[in-house]
């Protein structure tokens, strides 16, 4: 008779333990879902704005001609406008990143995600920093080399100089941090079978190849070879970025009804 009451409180006690899990799995898969439509809408916007931004950007003059670059940055009344658009754009993708690491199944591709989620949050800092330099300093120095005479002419430049050599330095450690970034989700959406192969692939090959402009950037600054490699790596990456938007807006209703499923131990096994 107590063998009895007590597999019976047993039994409610597990039931109640299997609703509160439910009820937490469709909270969690609520989450997931809401995080994937932000991501979704957050990649494709971001992706927009960085390109279109990027179009506005003084660029006719060679920027290791350090006299010409400067003389057309001080004549760009909407160089401080540029630079914000295009962070606001990077950090609209590094939105989509972080949100994207909720839209991985547990194991080695939830694990992968994480670190790219982190890398994603390091590299909007760095492109933070980066912007402040190249489009508020950079413009400061600029107008007051090209308002100065005399031997203060010389002295201005030599500080637009070094303002222009930490935006460098910012450039390519930015670019080094995504590269490892967009390396470290390809790689977590091979091993993942709610993503095609094909994008972790883009991903595995998007990531390695700025990685490589992030090193030519760090040893050559705005060289020729690093300028022309962002012109092809560049848009693949921003297409990379705007169709895992797409897919992680399709992936949504399946995150709000996937959970994972705890194992269950019958009361009377112990």
């Amino acid at each position: 008779m107590v063998n009895t009451r007590v597999g019976k409180a047993n039994g409610a006690t597990t039931d109640r333990e299997l609703a509160a899990r439910q009820a937490g799995g469709n909270q969690q898969g609520a989450t997931r879902r809401a995080l994937a439509r932000i991501g979704s809408v957050a990649a494709l916007v971001g992706a927009v704005v960085f390109f279109v931004s990027g179009l506005f950007h003084p660029s006719r003059s060679d920027p290791n001609d350090l006299h010409a670059a400067f003389t057309e940055y001080v004549g760009s009344s909407d160089w401080v406008g540029i630079h914000l658009f295009q962070l606001a754009g990077v950090a609209l993708i590094a939105v989509a990143l972080v949100a994207l690491e909720a839209t991985f199944e547990p194991g080695r591709a939830a694990a992968w995600a994480r670190i790219g989620s982190a890398g994603s949050v390091a590299s909007a800092a760095l492109y933070a920093a980066n912007q402040g330099v190249d489009g508020v300093a950079n413009r400061a120095a600029d107008l007051r080399w090209a308002g100065a005479t005399g031997a203060a002419h010389t002295r201005t430049f030599e500080a637009a100089f070094a303002v222009r050599q930490i935006e460098v330095a910012l450039t390519s450690v930015f670019t080094l941090s995504l590269g490892c970034t967009l390396t470290v989700f390809g790689l977590a959406m091979l091993f993942s079978k709610r993503y095609p192969s094909w994008l972790g692939a883009i991903g595995m090959l998007g990531g390695p190849a700025m990685v490589a402009i992030g090193l030519e950037q760090a040893s050559g600054g705005f060289s020729s070879l690093a300028l022309n490699l962002f012109m092809v790596v560049g848009p693949v990456d921003l297409v990379w970025v705007c169709a895992t938007g797409v897919l992680m807006w399709r992936l949504a209703p399946r995150l709000a009804t996937e959970q994972d499923r705890p194992s269950v131990v019958h009361p009377l096994n112990g």
